[in-house]
């Protein structure tokens, strides 16, 4: 004797379908992994600017297609680039997390938006000042110049 469900399967083909659907699954994810190409050069990433706060330091990492001339940041650009907590003197690390990076539009503040902690955005002048990032680890954070890559630009 039939059973109902087994009659609207037969009928249906949705079991068929079904076991059709995890099997192009399986296989797209395969052949997608196995299609994977290495990082292209936006990959290389280049710090564009370094903040040191009371034991505490945060670097913002560019690609390398914007991070030098004569391409740059432009006024009104965004990019993802890495924001880096170091916390190393409190032996918690150096996370990195995605961030988007803009040039404002008169190019004299750098918009660095931490968007995946839903913190509000951080504006640090093109040439450098005191700033806020977030309120457990990095106030008062001092920042080099924007494009600088001198280690020392706070001594």
């Amino acid at each position: 004797m039939m059973h109902q469900a087994d009659r609207a399967e037969a009928t249906t083909g949705k079991s068929w379908l079904a076991g059709f659907g995890i099997v192009a699954a399986v296989t797209l994810s395969f052949a997608t992994a196995a299609a994977a190409k290495p990082p292209g050069q936006d990959a290389a990433m280049m710090r564009m600017l370094a903040c040191d706060g009371e034991g505490v330091r945060m670097e913002i990492y560019l690609p390398l297609s914007v991070a030098s001339p004569p391409h740059g940041l432009r006024a009104g650009q965004t990019v993802i680039g890495y924001y880096a907590l170091d916390l190393t003197e409190a032996n918690k690390g150096k996370p990195l997390e995605p961030v988007r990076v803009t040039m404002s539009a008169d190019e004299k503040t750098v918009i660095v938006d931490q968007y995946t902690r839903g913190l509000p955005p951080t504006r640090i002048p093109v040439g450098g000042g005191t700033v806020d990032f977030d309120q457990r680890f990095a106030k008062r954070a001092k920042c080099g110049p924007f494009q600088s890559q001198d280690p020392n630009f706070g001594n």
